[in-house]
């Protein structure tokens, strides 16, 4: 493994993981106050909310272990890009300027950054 490839590996690890960390755990608190009061804030539907929770889960064990095939991974990819889009868009909408309205783009940033890793991955296992 060269020393391009091998930062690449890093960074697409290290990235990844940062999702699965914030991803991942949210599926134990779906059912908190917090968690509802935030659906609710935001004029979601709770079975919405359900569905999202057990989705993000779903996605982020998908992103997390390597044996899932590729075009799997990119919709799990894009899933959760139009998540954080969509809720980007929620919150400046509910909340405007003031709150967390960033945090989305900040995991979407993030995102990009282990999509775009995970393809030059595969493009040197061609």
């Amino acid at each position: 493994m060269n020393q391009t490839t091998k930062r690449t590996n890093i960074i697409y690890w290290l990235s990844t993981i940062a999702l699965a960390i914030f991803i991942l755990p949210g599926i134990f608190f779906a059912g908190s106050k917090m968690a509802t009061d935030g659906t609710q804030h935001l004029g979601l539907p709770m079975w919405f909310h359900w569905e999202l929770s057990i989705g993000k889960f779903i996605g982020g064990i998908i992103l997390l272990l390597p044996f899932f095939p590729k075009r799997i991974k990119e919709w799990a990819y894009v899933a959760f890009g139009i998540d954080f889009i969509s809720a980007f868009i929620a919150h400046l909408s509910v909340d405007g300027t003031k709150g967390l309205w960033y945090a989305p783009i900040i995991f979407f940033i993030i995102l990009v950054i282990s999509y775009l890793t995970y393809h030059k991955l595969q493009d040197a296992k061609v």
